[in-house]
């Protein structure tokens, strides 16, 4: 019970941790989208003002009323417009002048024409009358700097939201990379620990069949050693390069069947549906233990009487293995969780059977192992996917 509510609270700490991070990302952007649009909103303002006393100053300048003492003021105030493109036309909208537009492409009057479309179609216009009849019209448009201005935010949040996947990335691959060296550790650790008491017994053993000891007991302990045997093999292969052999799957699963049937309760039973001389490229000690951590956990789910089927068969250039039990079934939200290290559903258990396998399967043999489909109270099928064929490359677990 220990293990399991330290396991869920790992995975909650990690779930807040990731809305967190969301929450921290979205809080910025919109705090900086409110702050720029507000800046926006007073450039904006302030840039209209300038375009209507330039309009004035423009009036005034064409105008007979302005004396030598105001000239030089109002000339003055429409040279400081350095920033905002604006476009003098007469009441027929034909082009009189023009100003801070590129001065290059201004030389083309369709380009002309173009810059006075848009900004006719924003609406931004001030009307400027000369005498009592004739009126002028200013059009202008944002400048490049308060565009630009409207924009960053959009960047900025861009910019963020980025900063945080690379964060989250990087701290991912940390993360694996550092439970992958606790993983390998431990397994050589428990290989090397094995090792010694594995090869005392195997001499215990000779020792009891020269003094005459029953000799289906010294079978039932060679049975155990050669297990202790495989099982310390198979500890020292993770986290190294295996060799991949072309092997007889169907034979190989009926073997991991025979050695568990003496092993789980008799109120379950184990069928087999197998296409006979299935082969493909596998690490045989390996891949054993694949088959066996999916059998086990499907003898957890059924707990009483129930059934476990497994269905071997070609597709193509691949192999299917379908496991399939009579159990409790898996919730579809957890189809992905289950396979992760550390989650289990067991009172007792240290939830690394599954990440193992699958470890395993898409590591070292570039497979797939997934859960096809489960229903509550119905059962659970999980699905095995090899190639068949030379294809498979070896891999790190």
């Amino acid at each position: 019970m220990i293990t399991k509510t330290f396991t869920m609270s790992i995975y909650n700490k990690k779930f807040w941790w990731k809305i967190s991070l969301i929450l921290f990302a979205i809080l910025i952007g919109v705090g900086s989208l409110y702050y720029t649009n507000n800046l926006v909103k007073q450039l904006a303002h302030e840039e209209s003002q300038k375009i209507e006393l330039w309009a004035e100053a423009t009036r005034r300048l064409g105008s007979s009323e302005t004396d030598n003492q105001d000239f030089g003021f109002l000339l003055e105030v429409v040279q400081n417009n350095r920033t905002v493109p604006v476009i003098l036309t007469d009441s027929g909208n034909h082009i009189i002048s023009y100003r801070n537009l590129d001065s290059v492409k201004a030389l083309d009057s369709a380009y002309l024409r173009q810059q006075l479309q848009l900004m006719i179609e924003k609406g931004k216009r001030i009307t400027i009358h000369v005498g009592p009849y004739n009126k002028n019209y200013v059009y202008y448009k944002e400048s490049v700097i308060l565009t630009q201005l409207r924009i960053y935010p959009y960047v900025q949040l861009g910019i963020i939201v980025l900063f945080i996947l690379v964060s989250y990335l990087a701290f991912s691959s940390s993360r694996k990379a550092e439970q992958n060296q606790v993983w390998i550790g431990l397994t050589k650790e428990t290989a090397h620990q094995l090792g010694t008491p594995t090869s005392s017994l195997m001499a215990v053993t000779e020792i009891l069949r020269e003094k005459g000891i029953e000799p289906t007991l010294i079978d039932e302990l060679e049975n155990d050693v050669r297990r202790l045997t495989i099982i310390t093999d198979r500890f020292s292969k993770v986290g190294s390069r295996p060799s991949l052999s072309h092997e007889n799957i169907s034979q190989l699963i009926e073997e991991v069947v025979q050695y568990l049937r003496h092993r789980i309760p008799s109120n379950i039973d184990v069928q087999l549906r197998l296409e006979p001389d299935l082969t493909a490229p596998i690490s045989r000690t390996l891949f054993a233990w694949v088959i066996e951590n999916v059998c086990k956990n499907a003898v957890d789910a059924v707990e009483s009487n129930g059934t476990i089927t497994i269905e071997a068969k070609q597709y193509k250039n691949k192999i299917l293995i379908d496991i399939s039990d009579t159990g409790k079934g898996i919730p579809k939200s957890k189809f992905k969780t289950i396979f992760k290290p550390g989650y289990t559903t067991k009172v007792r258990g240290w939830g690394l059977g599954l990440s193992l396998a699958k470890r395993i399967v898409e590591n070292y043999h570039k497979g797939k192992i997934f859960v096809l489909n489960s229903e509550i109270d119905k059962g659970s099928t999980f699905r095995i996917i090899l190639k068949t064929g030379k294809t498979a490359t070896d891999g790190n677990a």
